[in-house]
């Protein structure tokens, strides 16, 4: 038995077009399909930013800078509702910034902490302990300020969590 290719080509034809009708009934019918919208994936929860800020010199110009970082990066990330966290940490001579009687930030730290708790401050112990030895009297931090063992150990902690450093 054999079948021509002519009458095959004509019972496949007939078939795709029954086919399309059963398909889509709403074309035979000559209306409009309306669009089905996916549902929105939920909202995933970003994590925090992090960042390190390093002082380690006792200038008012970088401090200040290390400050103005930090405020413009809280700033930035508050205003797309995201989270941040920023750490300032000092040692060696940066220590300066953090202590009581030679700071020339403090008031500037003072405000900033009252008005931005995603910025802290920390000084290296290592550093206050080699200054009180040298200066032979006790160190006194600014109260914003909380101590680390080691600023330098606290920045490679930081980043190998994942903390992004910066030095201003």
């Amino acid at each position: 038995m054999t079948i021509r290719l002519k009458d095959f080509v004509c019972a496949a034809l007939a078939t795709g077009a029954a086919l399309s009708i059963a398909v889509s009934p709403s074309a035979a019918q000559g209306t409009k399909q309306s669009s089905v919208q996916a549902p929105k994936p939920p909202m995933v929860e970003r994590k925090p930013h992090r960042l390190i800020l390093q002082v380690n010199t006792n200038e008012a110009a970088m401090m200040n800078l290390a400050l103005n970082n930090a405020a413009n990066v809280a700033q930035y990330y508050q205003d797309l509702g995201e989270k941040v966290e920023i750490e300032v940490v000092t040692f060696g001579p940066g220590l300066h910034m953090l202590r009581d009687d030679t700071s020339p930030v403090k008031a500037r730290i003072k405000a900033m902490t009252a008005s931005t708790p995603a910025i802290s401050f920390k000084a290296c112990g290592n550093t206050q302990g080699n200054m009180s030895k040298a200066e032979n009297k006790e160190i006194a931090l600014i109260p914003e300020a909380s101590v680390v063992k080691s600023g330098v150990v606290r920045v490679i902690e930081l980043q190998e969590k994942g903390w992004t450093y910066v030095r201003p």
